[in-house]
């Protein structure tokens, strides 16, 4: 979750998401998904009332300040239903930050929901937190990103079969050509992720391929060049496209 109306309006540059992309695939897991969110309380705890629910793990950059259009702390706990608290070991951390101006605003970045644990930052040493596998960093990428990298190394074992991506082109076929190919490979593979993707241009191809457990793509990626071979369909294989 990317959390700010500057990013939706333009103001500034969303630079979390292909960072987090590459660091969760650096250690063995990928990004299922990406919101990007105003600072609307109502909507914020909707969504993170959902994924809290749902059991998901979650990355939040942004909204953790003091500052009346700050809204994730309070979101946040009222998402997991708990009062919002003022945790002493940030209480101490932001007084010894800033000595002579912690009170009476600074310190409100303390009060956090009931029973979070927090999130070192290695910039101004201003915590952030963890809540039901749900991690709220600030939304300043120099912050956010080592604050993310030091959540994975603490509570994440690499996977021990991470996810591959596996993909060919196919040249002088359409996606409705190809459709009789791509429901097999679907019902052959179920636990794995077939993608299809039309390339146009001077030179236009359809780009398939498997994206999950490592052994299992191997295998359903061989078994794709076959039925490709089999149907006398002109393909090269490749890396994805980004």
């Amino acid at each position: 979750m990317v959390i700010g109306d500057e990013i939706l309006s333009g103001r500034r540059r969303d630079t979390h998401v292909d960072w987090f992309r590459k660091i969760l695939h650096n250690h063995g897991f990928s990004l299922g998904w990406v919101q990007i969110l105003p600072d609307d309380p109502e909507l914020l705890v909707r969504q993170l009332k959902q994924s809290m629910g749902a059991g998901e793990r979650v990355f939040s950059c942004g909204g953790i300040g003091a500052t009346p259009d700050d809204y994730t702390r309070q979101c946040a706990a009222k998402a997991a239903g708990v009062p919002l608290v003022r945790h002493p070991e940030a209480a101490v951390l932001i007084e010894k930050q800033f000595p002579d101006s912690a009170y009476p605003h600074r310190i409100r970045m303390a009060d956090l929901p009931q029973g979070s644990q927090l999130i070192p930052n290695p910039v101004n040493h201003v915590p952030g937190f963890s809540i039901h596998e749900h991690y709220f960093m600030p939304g300043f990428p120099d912050m956010a990103h080592p604050m993310g990298q030091w959540v994975l190394q603490q509570y994440y074992q690499p996977d021990a079969e991470p996810e591959q991506e596996l993909s060919l082109r196919v040249f002088g076929a359409s996606e409705n050509d190809l459709m009789p190919i791509l429901e097999k490979m679907t019902r052959n593979w179920p636990q794995l992720k077939l993608f299809s993707l039309p390339r146009m241009g001077e030179v236009s191809f359809v780009e398939l391929g498997f994206r999950g457990n490592g052994e299992m793509a191997k295998k359903a990626f061989q078994a794709l060049q076959q039925e490709l071979k089999q149907a006398g369909m002109k393909y090269s294989c490749g890396q994805a496209l980004p």
